[in-house]
């Protein structure tokens, strides 16, 4: 096999393995690890990619691998762990998880500063250095989206981008850019919190804008806040914390502070010790944390960006450095103490009061502070959670809630609490950098990546609908738009398929959706989670991306009731979501006792943070959506994000223990695959993500030029740069408006045009010369054109004055073809006129000369009227029998006046021998009666004659009009079967694209299941579950050679490939031989085609090819307009040998070699390449079928080729000179030669 050939398999563990190819079949390829040898691993085609040559070689830019691949990719990311990389103008970078302070050191923003993509290595600050001279260049707002899984890196990656932009650009770092900086602390500290995956996750969405005037210079910023997780403040899971708020509290603050808001350790807080309640702290503030303040948890947490202990401090400064008052900062450190300590509060059943509840009497302190800490009485805070207000017709009613009521009621209001708390956090940030008005702005997105637990809920639902539709936005921007842009521009880039996702938003958002039915459902009184999952089932019973539970590949889901939760296969695998809780965390209001509580504290600022509503009413919960809210936030981000210009980061979480060096290649793939990486590989792989119009670049480089060339139009000025600098042509495409640039090559000819005087100097040397040589060239073209437009004027008239004499003739044979026919039977009367002027000789009467020479008169009068007036057919016909029957007339005529002649005669005779005239007088009246009767039957003669020739004429008119309703009819015909072919041919083409399409689907669906599978396996891995694995029965080849008998039914694909080659070499077996010979070369096409798509990125023209251009192409052509295909067809061999000959392009200077190829029936026996400078190349079936040609003999089209097809003399002579016998008997002796004729004759 391909054993030089290095190859990434899947593994389940680090993703790929690299190995080597053993075995190929029909659908699968088998290989062997390097690192686990004997023990080979099978894959489908589609997952097995090549490797680069030499695997240990890194590139800061994916796109310069040799082969681009998702395994390259992968393997890439591998070699430059801690580094940051490139995909085009996309950013992947990998979390270290540790602290590196000189990469993002004041020295390296400097250095980046102006710089163009790809001049220096990767880089956060090259993003967000782009998007600002981009902003400023195009005059266009940029959006900055980074995304990724939680703990991949977000929130860091945003305040690097933002500490860059207003470092670099803003006012020498002014107080605007200051608060713009030292929000972010603020925020983090309520927004964030520490989950399993992350220890610093931001539990809420951000779109951080920083607004430029028209200088440019940062004038100010906003920040937009979307979906904060709510229920983090009354629960958390096991190993997970609530806002580091709390803990920076219980740790940091001092003890003035802890006394007045009698904060303690975490755990003697209900809504801090269900959770994790260690501190993040370093060696140094572990040792300063006293005993009063240490969790009972022993130990501690440690990360390198987080310290409980210094936490406080932090969020203190930032604070201050946003314009927040002591005042203010001590009234949300007041109020964040409150919802701990209301958290504390416990209720019991009352035997006083039926089915009520009251405060427990160990937590009456906690409800009394917490009345203080709202200004409440503490009777007036009991009843508001024990009790609801309701209206009647005779007064307000007071209904008694039960204990579990109760603390539903009081996390309630402890989220409401926390939640309007952050929002006006974010509010006062956006008020302490105001502004006016702005040119244009730079917004850097960082919101929750894509999530799946084991337990997912509305959150996770929320958040993965965002990513739904931030990927549809990736989608649009990166790859539909552009390839629309190429095919606008006409650059010819093959287009790349992606799967839209946009079902699964419909499915979510649409009318009847998920969030509708959701809606529809949290309006009903008595609202039930299991109503709406089932409502949800039964709408969207049939759409492929929802199913039920207990279909999940995860045996853990499988044990949820149908109506308990629902699987929706997102873009990134399906998730299970439990719809216990979705409900109830949609509804964002409050009861109105509960906000009627809040309004009557003499707290102002507590007041502030809830708006009172209008028209309320006691008795009723208000619902408010959450899905509807976010869906509108949602839209609002996406038609900002689509108005501007757009860069994406990608950040990878490398491992789910959070720990440095520890690469977990299976989690990292399928983070790439997520996040769109693999579509955009494809699509890179022919693309120009760097591009720009000819006036811009014009105008960058206009400086450094001389006056003489920077007088040129732009895209001429472009075109001469380009061939003066020498680029690869494959490196650069000129469009009709912009010139586009492989990956990083703008970067290079931007260095080089900024390079040294003295390069500059020969440059401009350059583009004079070529400027020179182009127009020279372009006189010399329009010299040839010329001269061939006249050559071609001339040609053009000399076949249309033929044309017209052709023409002209066939017009004037139509038109006058009735008065040429006409002429010839006018001219055929003249013999009847020589007939009657010998009669008229005889008679002495002058009048018969005189009828003779008037009756030739008529004729020629009648020859003179055909050919000088226009006559019908039937006036000339009508005319020549009038003619005729006076010319029989006149000729009887005459014989009678002939006869009176001689009857005188006869009577002078008679007078003077009147003996003899009676002797002769009988003889004489025998002679009259003969006369007489052939004077009949003259006359019946010309009347026949009249009437056959009449007859003709009719006939010879109804044949022609017979032959030219029979043309008409088969042109009929033939457009009637014409037609009927389209239509046959219109049909088969529709149903080509519907299979096409149909196959589309199935490769989709596929696709999902196995992202599904990967995803399964990640959470198994995670919860320590099971998967589902579903497993196809073997067939052992024993099976198969049982069945030779019948080798229409044998299923031959589970056989090796070196099994299969055996067979072949071995087998007597007429019909098995065929069957086997068409599997393998129906799995030579298989392999075939994959190496065409694992091909070298840029060593195409390199790669010797299987068969010349046109061979390949006719294959193609013949694959297109095929039958489907049957699974196991029998082959007829054809009679004989055939030999062909095809010439193919052999170099750059117009150098022709020669392709031979010897078919033994349908397949390839013996092949060979001649070049002109090169060794020929020799090619034996059997030794060497990888790089032979694998198609059918019809299916090439050489049957079809002219003069392609040669003599077995002519093929023998080229082939024994070239030495392809002594090649074959090596071939025969080492018993590697296939058995076909010509190996027949050699050892014969």
């Amino acid at each position: 096999m391909d054993g030089d050939h290095k190859v990434w398999v899947p593994h389940v563990e680090d993703g790929f393995q690299l190995g080597k190819i053993l075995d190929i079949g029909a659908e699968t390829i088998t290989v062997e690890p390097f690192n686990q040898p004997n023990k080979p691993v099978t894959a489908p085609y589609d997952r097995v990619f090549s490797a680069e040559d030499d695997e240990s070689k890194e590139v800061e830019d994916n796109c310069s691998l040799m082969y681009l691949n998702e395994a390259t990719l992968l393997h890439n990311l591998r070699l430059r762990y801690k580094k940051i990389t490139y995909v085009a103008n996309i950013l992947i970078a990998v979390n270290p998880y540790k602290d590196m302070p000189h990469l993002y050191s004041s020295e390296s923003i400097e250095k980046y500063r102006g710089k163009s993509l790809g001049v220096l290595p990767p880089h956060v600050f090259a993003i967000a250095d782009k998007a600002f001279r981009d902003m400023v260049t195009n005059k266009v707002s940029q959006s900055v989206i980074v995304s990724g899984e939680s703990g991949a890196g977000k929130t860091e990656t945003t305040k690097y981008m933002l500490r860059y932009l207003t470092e670099s650009h803003g006012q020498s770092a002014g107080i605007i850019e200051q608060r713009i900086v030292e929000a972010n602390p603020l925020l983090e500290a309520f927004g964030n919190a520490k989950t399993v995956r992350n220890n610093n996750s931001s539990r809420f969405g951000k779109f951080v804008e920083m607004h430029f005037n028209a200088k440019p210079q940062v004038v100010g910023g906003h920040v937009s806040h979307y979906l904060l997780e709510k229920p983090r403040v009354c629960w958390q899971s096991k190993n997970e914390r609530n806002y580091h708020i709390f803990y920076y509290l219980c740790a940091g603050a001092p003890e003035k502070t802890r006394e007045m808001l009698r904060i303690t350790q975490p755990d003697n807080f209900q809504y801090l010790k269900y959770g994790n309640t260690q501190y993040f702290t370093s060696k140094e503030t572990a040792k300063g944390v006293p005993d009063d303040k240490k969790s009972y948890q022993k130990g501690g947490l440690f990360d390198i960006k987080m310290d409980d202990v210094l936490g406080f401090t932090r969020v203190k400064e930032a604070m201050a450095k946003i314009g927040l008052t002591e005042k203010e900062q001590d009234e949300i450190m007041r109020v964040t103490a409150a919802v701990l300590h209301l958290g504390n509060i416990a209720f019991k059943s009352s035997d006083a009061i039926e089915g009520g509840s009251v405060v427990s009497d160990k937590t009456k302190d906690s409800l009394d502070f917490t009345a203080s800490l709202m200004s409440l009485k503490s009777q007036e805070l009991q009843e508001a959670l024990t009790c609801r207000k309701m209206n009647s017709a005779s007064g307000v009613i007071k209904v008694r809630l039960q204990a579990e009521q109760v603390n539903n009621a009081r996390d309630a209001l402890a989220k409401a609490i926390y939640s309007h708390l952050f929002d006006n956090i974010v509010y006062r940030v956006n008020q302490c950098f105001p502004f006016q008005k702005s040119q244009n702005f730079i917004g850097v997105l960082d919101i929750a990546g894509f999530e799946f637990f084991t337990v997912n809920s509305y959150e996770q639902f929320c958040i993965n609908y965002c990513n739904e539709k931030l990927q549809q936005f990736f989608n649009q921007r990166v790859l539909k738009e552009e390839q629309e842009l190429y095919a606008k521009e006409g650059l010819g880039v093959n287009e790349v398929s992606y799967v839209d996702n946009q079902d699964c938003i419909d499915l979510i958002e649409a009318k009847t959706g998920i969030m509708d039915l959701l809606d529809e459902e949290s309006k009903v009184p008595k609202a039930n989670p299991n109503n709406f999952t089932h409502s949800v089932h039964q709408t969207h019973k049939s759409h492929f991306r929802l199913t039920i539970p207990r279909k999940s590949k995860l045996t853990s889901h499988r044990n949820l009731r149908d109506d308990e939760g629902f699987i929706i296969r997102h873009f990134a695998g399906a998730v299970c979501y439990q719809t216990n809780e979705f409900i109830d965390k949609n509804n964002d209001a409050l009861h109105a006792s509960l906000e009627a509580i809040i309004q009557e504290s003499k707290d102002s600022f507590l007041k502030s943070l809830f708006p009172q509503r209008s028209n309320k009413k006691v008795q009723k919960l208000i619902f408010e959506s959450v899905g509807a809210k976010f869906k509108v936030q949602l839209g609002k981000l996406m038609q900002k994000l689509t108005s501007t210009g757009s860069s994406f980061i990608r950040c990878i979480k490398p491992n789910g223990k959070m720990v440095c060096n520890d690469y977990e290649g299976a989690q990292i793939l399928s983070q790439l695959q997520c996040s769109g990486m693999v579509s955009v590989l494809d699509l890179m792989q022919g693309g120009f993500p760097s591009r720009t119009n000819f006036a811009t670049l014009y105008r960058m480089y206009e400086s450094y030029l001389p006056k003489e060339l920077s007088t040129l139009d732009p895209r001429m000025f472009c075109r001469a740069l380009f061939h003066a600098l020498g680029l690869n042509d494959e490196d650069y495409k000129f469009g009709l408006t912009k010139i586009f640039f492989r990956p990083g090559k703008f970067a290079e000819f931007d260095e080089m045009l900024r390079s040294d005087p003295e390069s500059l100097k020969v440059l401009v040397e350059k583009v004079k010369r070529w400027l020179r040589c182009a127009r020279w060239r372009k006189a010399q073209y329009g010299t040839l054109m010329g001269i061939k437009l006249k050559n071609k004027i001339l040609y053009r008239r000399a076949a249309l004055v033929k044309m017209q004499s052709v023409f002209r003739m066939i017009i004037a044979l139509r038109k006058h073809r009735p008065r040429v026919i006409a002429m010839k039977n006018a001219q055929k009367l003249f013999s009847e006129v020589e007939k009657m002027t010998k009669i008229a000789k005889d008679i002495k009467d002058k009048k018969a000369k005189a009828q003779v020479k008037e009756t030739h008169a008529k004729i020629e009068q009648y020859i003179k009227q055909i050919k000088t007036t226009v006559m019908t057919r039937k006036q000339m016909e009508d005319q020549h029998l009038k003619i005729s029957m006076e010319l029989a007339e006149n000729i009887k005529s005459l014989i009678n006046l002939k006869k009176a002649e001689a009857a005188e005669q006869e009577r002078l005779r008679r007078i003077q021998e009147e003996m003899e005239r009676e002797r002769k007088r009988k003889e004489e009246e025998e002679r009259i009666r003969k006369l007489e009767e052939a004077e009949r039957e003259l006359k019946r003669k010309l009347e026949e004659e009249e009437r056959r020739k009449k007859a003709e004429m009719e006939e010879k008119r109804r044949k022609e009009e017979e032959e030219l309703q029979k043309q008409l009819e088969e042109e009929r015909k033939r457009l009637e079967e014409e037609r009927k072919q389209l239509e046959m041919d219109k049909k088969k083409q529709a149903e080509n694209q519907r299979k096409l399409e149909e196959e589309k689907k199935r490769q989709a669906q596929l696709e999902q299941e196995r992202l599904d599978q990967e995803m399964a396996h990640r959470l198994a891995a995670e919860s320590q579950a099971q998967v589902i694995q579903v497993e196809e029965p073997a067939v052992s080849v024993s099976e198969i050679l049982v069945q030779s008998s019948a080798p229409s039914k044998q299923d031959l694909s589970k056989l090796k490939y070196a099994e299969l080659r055996d067979m072949i070499n071995t087998s007597t077996d007429v019909e098995l031989l065929a069957a086997c010979k068409e599997e393998f070369h129906r799995r030579l096409k298989t392999y075939h085609a994959w190496k065409t798509k694992n091909k070298k990125t840029n060593a195409q023209k390199q790669e010797q090819k299987r068969a010349p251009e046109p061979v390949i192409q006719s294959a193609m052509e013949f694959d297109t307009l095929a039958q489907s295909p049957r699974p196991q067809p029998t082959v007829k061999q054809p009679a004989g040998q055939r030999y062909f000959r095809v010439p193919f392009a052999a170099g750059e200077m117009g150098q022709r070699g020669f392709w031979f190829a010897h078919f033994d029936g349908p397949w390839i026996a013996r092949q060979m390449e001649i070049h002109p400078n090169k060794v020929p190349v020799i090619l034996v079936a059997g030794k060497d079928d990888l790089n032979m040609c694998e198609m059918t003999l019809e299916a090439t089209g050489l049957t079809r080729r002219a003069n392609a097809e040669i003599l077995e003399r002519e093929f023998e002579e080229e082939w024994n000179k070239a030495g392809g016998s002594v090649y074959h008997l090596q071939a025969i002796r080492t018993h590697q030669a296939r058995p076909t004729s010509a190996t027949a004759k050699l050892t014969r």
